[in-house]
C-alpha cells in the first residue's frame, strides 16, 4: 500500500539526487514523517543531535568543510528558533544549509495549540528564501509542486553566494506510517542547475590593465575565504606581475602551500595586526594605497579596517561574481562580476596580447619569466629595528617602492614577534600558550579559532610560513554561540584529518551540548583557554577602565572542563605552567589516542598586563630613520 505522506518521503529522494549527503536531526513528533523518511533512504547520512542550536552548528561545521549543502531537521515550536544563530552565521559565510522546520497546519497557527509559533519564513533576511510545502498533497499538481519547490529550495542554497533556506512542513496526523504501509523512494523529477562564470569583455579588461599600468599604490586585501589552490596561484601570478602587495588574514588561507615545491614568492602579508598599531605616521603615509582590490568576507584585523577607512584610496575595486557587496572601508567605487580567480589570472599578464608570465615585459624586481626576486628584505635590530625604503618614484619602479614598505613591516613584525614571544621570566599566559601550540600543530589540520580573544591571538601570531593547516572561525556574525559545535561538524565531515579547537572558556561552556550526541570524534583536539572570566573585557579600553568590569562583563565563573572531559569521554589535559604544557601539547596534538581536551589555566590580570606589554612594546620598537 502507497503511502499517503509520499510527497513527504520524496524529499530525501531529492535531497540526494541533488548532492545532500549529510542530514543533522533533532527529534521530535510533529517531524516524524521526515525523520523517518530521512533515515531509511540509503544514501544519506543523519545524525542525532538533541539540541538544536548545537545542531545547526554542527550542520554547519559539516557544510564548511565538505564545501556543499547540509539538510536540518527539527519538530515545530521554538525548536526551529534554535536554528537561528546558525543559519544567520551560514548567511553572512556563504555556507549553504537546507532547513527542514515540521510545522502545524496553517488552520492551527494562532489557535493556541501546543508547540506551535509563526514559522513562515521564520528567518526574515537571514535566509536566502523560505518556502511552504503544500499541507495535502493528494492532488498530482500538488505533488509536483512539492517536488519542484524542494528542488528549487536546495538549488537556491547552492548557488553563488550560498546561504541558509527554509522550507517550512506543514503535516497533519497520522504521522508514522501504518505496518502495511510501504514507504519508498522516486522515481521523483528534480531540477539540476549547472553554475556559470562571469567573464568580462575584452575591452573592459584592458582598461583595467590600464589602470594598473597606471597606479604605483595598488594593494590587494583578501577578506575571509576557505583554501582555494587555483586561486592562491592565480593571485600569486598576479601579485608577481604588478609587484603588489597582498594583505590577509590568518581566516584568508592566504599562508597555505599551493604545491609540494611551493616557495613564498610573492610573499603575502599577515602582520598587519602588528605593525599597524606603529604610531608612525610616516609608516602609515608609505602603506596608503591609491587603488585598492578586495575579495572574499570579512576582516578579523580591526586594524587594517580602520586604518584604510582613515586613508581611503581614490579607487577601490572588489571582486565578487554576485551577491550584495559591503562597503567595508567607505571607499568603493566598482564592483567587478568575476570569480576572484578568473579575475585574477585574466589580469595576471602586464600584456594584453598575451596570456602568459612568460611573454610579459621584465620589470624591477623580475629576472626570469615568471619568477619573482622581492625588494631586499630589511633585516630586524633590536631594540628599535630601523626600517629604510626610497620615497615613490615612476612607473614600475614606484610600483617596486610601494611593494617594499609592505614586506619591510611584515618582515620587522614577524622578527618582533619571534623574539617577543621568546622572552625570558614570562609568567604564564595564554597569548603564548596559543603561539606555542601554532608551531606544533599538525600539518594539513583544520585550525578553528573561536570568536572573543582566541581567534584575534591567532590572527596577531599566524602560522609558520608554508604550513598547510586550514583555517576556520564563525565570522560570518561573530558569535561565540556554536564555536565547537561547528568545529565537531568538521571533525564528523573528515574524520581522517585533524581538526584543532582553540576556544576561550565562555564560547565553550556556552556550548557544550556540541558533544551531546553518540558519534566519536577520535581526530577533534579542543584547546581550551580558561581564565575563568570574559578576559577580552581586560583588553579593550571601556570596560577596563570600569568598577562594573568583573561582575557585570567579565562575568566571572569558576568552572572546569574535567567533568564536561569526562562525561563525553574526551581524554583530559590540565595546565598550568610553561612545563606542563610543554609536556602536554605533543601528546594532547599527536593523531593517535582519540577525542582530547587541553585545559589551560591562566588568571585573566596577568593575561592582559601580558598583552599590554607586547601593546607598549610594538608602539615603542619601531621608527623610521631619523
Amino acid at each position: 500500500m502507497p503511502s499517503s505522506l509520499q510527497a513527504v518521503h520524496n524529499i530525501p529522494e531529492i535531497c540526494a539526487q541533488l548532492g545532500i549527503t549529510d542530514v543533522v536531526l533533532s527529534p521530535g513528533s510533529r517531524c516524524a514523517p521526515l525523520t523517518i523518511a530521512f533515515a531509511r533512504h540509503p544514501a544519506i547520512t543523519v545524525r542525532t543531535v538533541p539540541d538544536e542550536r548545537a545542531a545547526a552548528f554542527i550542520g554547519l561545521g559539516l557544510a564548511q568543510a565538505q564545501r556543499r549543502a547540509v539538510a536540518l531537521v527539527c519538530t515545530s515550536g521554538t525548536a526551529g528558533l534554535n536554528y537561528a544563530p546558525a543559519v544567520a552565521e551560514a548567511f553572512f559565510q556563504q555556507i549553504p544549509l537546507v532547513v527542514f522546520t515540521a510545522d502545524r497546519p496553517p488552520e492551527w497557527i494562532d489557535q493556541l495549540d501546543g508547540q506551535t509559533i509563526r514559522q513562515t519564513d521564520l528567518y526574515g533576511r537571514h535566509a536566502k528564501g523560505s518556502f511552504t510545502f503544500p499541507t495535502d498533497t493528494s492532488h498530482p499538481d500538488a505533488q509536483w509542486h512539492a517536488a519542484r519547490l524542494v528542488s528549487e529550495a536546495i538549488n537556491l542554497a547552492q548557488q553563488f553566494p550560498a546561504g541558509p533556506v527554509q522550507v517550512n512542513v506543514p503535516l497533519r496526523e497520522p504521522f508514522y506510517p501504518k505496518p502495511d504501509e510501504e514507504l519508498t523512494f522516486g522515481p521523483v523529477k528534480v531540477m539540476h542547475e549547472l553554475p556559470g562564470r562571469s567573464q568580462l569583455p575584452a575591452a573592459t579588461l584592458r582598461e583595467l590593465r590600464e589602470v594598473l599600468r597606471g597606479t604605483a599604490r595598488v594593494l590587494v586585501v583578501a577578506g575571509q575565504h576557505p583554501a582555494d589552490v587555483p586561486l592562491q596561484l592565480a593571485l600569486r601570478e598576479f601579485a608577481t606581475a604588478w609587484q603588489l602587495p597582498v594583505v590577509g588574514d590568518l581566516i584568508a588561507n592566504l599562508h597555505q602551500p599551493t604545491a609540494a615545491s611551493h616557495n613564498q614568492h610573492p610573499r603575502f602579508v599577515g602582520r598587519q595586526d602588528v605593525f599597524l598599531a606603529v604610531p608612525e605616521p610616516g609608516l602609515k603615509e608609505a602603506l596608503r594605497p591609491d587603488l585598492l582590490i578586495t575579495f572574499g568576507q570579512s576582516l578579523i584585523s580591526k586594524a587594517l579596517k580602520l586604518y584604510l577607512r582613515q586613508h581611503r584610496p581614490a579607487r577601490h575595486w572588489h571582486i565578487q561574481a554576485a551577491g550584495p557587496v559591503a562597503d567595508t572601508f567607505q571607499s568603493l567605487t566598482q564592483v567587478i562580476r568575476m570569480e576572484p580567480t578568473d579575475f585574477f589570472a585574466a589580469l595576471a599578464s602586464r600584456n594584453e596580447d598575451t596570456d602568459s608570465l612568460s611573454d610579459a615585459p621584465s620589470s624591477p624586481g623580475q629576472t626570469e619569466p615568471g619568477r619573482n626576486v622581492l625588494p631586499a628584505d630589511v633585516t630586524r635590530v633590536a631594540p628599535r629595528p630601523r626600517l629604510n625604503w626610497p620615497a615613490p618614484a615612476e612607473a614600475d619602479a614606484a610600483k617596486a617602492a610601494y611593494l617594499r614598505p609592505w614586506l619591510a613591516a611584515e618582515n620587522w613584525a614577524t622578527g618582533f614577534l619571534a623574539d617577543f614571544m621568546q622572552h625570558p621570566n614570562q609568567q604564564f599566559n595564554e597569548f603564548t600558550t596559543i603561539f606555542q601550540a601554532l608551531q606544533l600543530l599538525p600539518d594539513g589540520a583544520a585550525l578553528h579559532l573561536a570568536n572573543s580573544m582566541a581567534v584575534r591571538y591567532a590572527n596577531i601570531l599566524g602560522l609558520p610560513a608554508g604550513h598547510g593547516a586550514g583555517v576556520f572561525a564563525n565570522r560570518g556574525t561573530s558569535g561565540i554561540d556554536g564555536c565547537t559545535s561547528t568545529a565537531v561538524g568538521a571533525a564528523l565531515a573528515q574524520p581522517e584529518r585533524p581538526v584543532v579547537l582553540i576556544t576561550g572558556d565562555v564560547a565553550f561552556f556556552y556550548d557544550r551540548n556540541a558533544f551531546w550526541h553518540n558519534y566519536p570524534l577520535p581526530n577533534l583536539r579542543v584547546m581550551l583557554l580558561n581564565n575563568h572570566a570574559g578576559g577580552i573585557f581586560r583588553l579593550i579600553d571601556g570596560p577596563r577602565q570600569q568598577p562594573e568590569l568583573e561582575e557585570f562583563f567579565e562575568t566571572r565563573q569558576p568552572l572546569t572542563a574535567e567533568n564536561t572531559a569526562r562525561d563525553f569521554g574526551l581524554r583530559y589535559f590540565p595546565v598550568s605552567t610553561f612545563a606542563e604544557l610543554e609536556a602536554a601539547l605533543p601528546v594532547f596534538l599527536s593523531t593517535e589516542g582519540g577525542a582530547a581536551l587541553l585545559e589551560v589555566f591562566t588568571d585573566s590580570q596577568t593575561n592582559a598586563a601580558f598583552f599590554e606589554q607586547y601593546r607598549t612594546l610594538v608602539r615603542t620598537s619601531f621608527a623610521l630613520p631619523t
